[in-house]
């Protein structure tokens, strides 16, 4: 695969508009009304909608295919192997991997950051050793590395970031030096939208000879993300928020690194060779991949990958921003309503998190839930950003590919009912 541009983020005017209308048509779960009103999904960053491709081929693999992989050589397992090794390649593809098996398959995001904490951490940190995150991370990409310091008597130091997220990149390169091992950052925020310099971020940390590991949760289904570009070491994602199936995966490695690491998890399939007192362990990437996978899974997220380039990651990544900066002035021209993050024109996604004066975020999303809008009400498992932020928790609506600016318009009806009805306007 060669290299290409894929890691920046493309202005919204540089990519064809998608038809999010059109596009709904592919998501059988959108035609259903909810408490008697048209559904209005706007949780995506919890997890999103899946198209019919993808139910179609998780359907078919169960109907026609279904057996064990890697082991049989039976036409049902040859045909199941086959299948999910191209959706390797798929996803390989799909983030500009070098090889495919730099893609390793996992059960998802937090799955992927956890084998990454044991399986390069506990061998690659030592005590007084620097770990970097934000405080912006979402708990998988905090609890871990909190657990692999304490094991490994390291510290845990936090990159400064603005009211808004942003990350403060010259104190960032202040803070790299000699006893910096990794930087684990997340792509983009899971509660305020903002999208972290990873580019710049990587190239610092590799002059100072540490490792970089990106939370790319809510990134890989919004944007292009271009790994040789971005140069980063570790990349981890997960299906469902893109289109494909709940509990699949992916933590991507450098293949040097991967090649060094051993594994976290251990049974069949991912050795070479076992006596009764030691083993040695299969190439990439069925090292890290022991016992029965989600073969379904892995089948249906190469199926979504291939589901949204077709519809074009610019455009995709286009419409989120479009939508999300319309949804952050509409909320933000409210009376009793304040917006979180970057303002509407800077480095921010379709996430948009909010909170209503007077009002606890659960009352409002229940009103919401009442017109039949979907969105997310809590800590978004993001405590200690909730604290910086001066609040317990936040409403966060999330928009995908096939939300409309009709339903924005919708939400903030919905708000100003919650308002209303709780006599805070």
């Amino acid at each position: 695969m060669s290299t290409s541009t894929r890691g920046a983020v493309a202005p919204a005017d540089r990519a064809a508009p998608l038809d999010a209308v059109a596009l709904r048509r592919d998501f059988p779960i959108l035609t259903q009304e909810v408490r008697g009103k048209p559904l209005i999904y706007l949780d995506n960053a919890a997890t999103s909608q899946k198209p019919r491709v993808v139910i179609d081929a998780l359907r078919e693999y169960y109907e026609t295919t279904n057996a064990n992989i890697h082991r049989g050589i039976h036409y049902l397992s040859e045909k199941g192997t086959a299948a999910y090794e191209d959706a390797r390649v798929r996803v390989a593809r799909f983030i500009n991997a070098a090889q495919p098996h730099e893609v390793i398959f996992t059960r998802g995001t937090t799955d992927g950051i956890n084998m990454l904490a044991r399986a390069w951490g506990d061998e690659n940190i030592a005590a007084d050793d620097e770990i970097l995150l934000t405080e912006v991370e979402h708990h998988s990409n905090l609890v871990p590395w909190q657990a692999l310091a304490k094991r490994r008597g390291a510290r845990l130091r936090f990159i400064p970031t603005d009211d808004a997220g942003v990350i403060d990149l010259d104190t960032y390169g202040g803070m790299l030096g000699p006893q910096t091992k990794l930087v684990a950052v997340h792509h983009v925020s899971n509660v305020l939208g903002v999208i972290a310099p990873v580019a710049e971020m990587a190239r610092l940390a590799h002059e100072h000879g540490a490792v970089i590991a990106v939370d790319g949760a809510q990134s890989a289904p919004h944007m292009p993300v271009d790994v040789q570009a971005l140069d980063v070491d570790f990349l981890t994602f997960s299906g469902h928020k893109m289109a494909g199936p709940t509990g699949i995966g992916i933590l991507y490695g450098k293949e040097a690194l991967l090649d060094a690491m051993e594994p976290a998890h251990f049974g069949g399939s991912m050795i070479r060779m076992v006596e009764l007192e030691s083993s040695t362990w299969a190439d990439l990437p069925d090292k890290f991949e022991g016992g029965t996978p989600n073969i379904a899974g892995a089948i249906g997220l190469g199926v979504a990958v291939d589901y949204l380039e077709h519809v074009g990651m610019d455009a995709i990544n286009a419409h989120a921003r479009q939508l999300g900066s319309y949804a952050v002035n509409v909320l933000s021209d409210m009376p009793g309503v304040s917006v979180h993050g970057p303002e509407a024109d800077g480095e921010r996604g379709g996430v948009v998190s909010f909170t209503v004066h007077d009002l606890h975020p659960h009352d409002v999303g229940t009103v919401l839930d009442g017109e039949g809008i979907a969105i997310r009400a809590g800590h978004h498992c993001a405590q200690p950003l909730m604290r910086k932020l001066g609040v317990h928790a936040t409403a966060r609506a999330s928009v995908y590919l096939y939300n409309t600016t009709d339903e924005i318009d919708r939400l903030v009806e919905g708000v100003d009912k919650a308002q209303r009805f709780f006599g805070t306007i």
